[in-house]
């Protein structure tokens, strides 16, 4: 008897997750379409960006600083240049150095 009734069950509830819609969206797909965004919205990603205006002190490291900032927005092809640039504005941060590709360090008159 009690072999019926648990067999009973299991049909019971094999049958109730066949009919039963499946989930549209699940957590494991929104935290993996939002992981790569991780690194920015992270403190850590704002320190970084204050201690970049800790270290550029003199023309010339700011220079330098530019320059180096330059090429490392270029080696990312998908990098959102406008989103690049308001990253100083959104950790609080006055830069004297541009976030950006198309920046030209040599103009800026620091």
């Amino acid at each position: 008897m009690k072999a019926i009734i648990i067999s009973a069950i299991v049909v019971l509830a094999m049958i109730q997750l066949m009919f039963e819609p499946a989930q549209a969206l699940t957590c494991g797909q929104v935290n993996a379409s939002l992981a790569p965004c991780i690194p920015y919205l992270t403190q850590a990603c704002c320190s970084g960006v204050k201690s970049l205006k800790g270290l550029a002190q003199s023309t010339a490291d700011k220079k330098v600083a530019c320059n180096c900032v330059k090429a490392a927005a270029n080696r990312y092809a998908n990098l959102k240049d406008d989103a690049a640039q308001a990253l100083p504005t959104k950790c609080g941060v006055t830069l004297d150095t541009p976030i950006s590709r198309n920046v030209n360090c040599d103009a800026i008159s620091y």
